[in-house]
């Protein structure tokens, strides 16, 4: 599982699809999450908007496993 490090209280999914490389823009998330299950803490999640935590799991199945981990830094990015 990879960590997805943010610098902000929350992430959107649609913003995490994004960092992971899943889509190319973030037009392309309601798209996505039509045609493609992700799952949010082990529950399949379809909303673009939904808000991501700190400690929150994500899998996006052929892309990979993250976790949402607050960074004090400053720095964003997949590790």
């Amino acid at each position: 599982m990879d960590k997805l490090m943010i610098d902000t209280e929350f992430v959107t999914l649609g913003q995490v699809l994004k960092m992971t490389n899943a889509i190319s823009s973030g037009g392309m998330a309601k798209w996505f999450l039509e045609e493609n299950p992700v799952f949010l803490n082990g529950e399949e999640e379809r909303r673009r908007g939904k808000k991501l935590y700190d400690g929150d799991l994500v899998n996006i199945p052929g892309i990979g496993r993250f976790k949402i981990v607050s960074d004090t830094s400053g720095q964003a990015d997949a590790h």
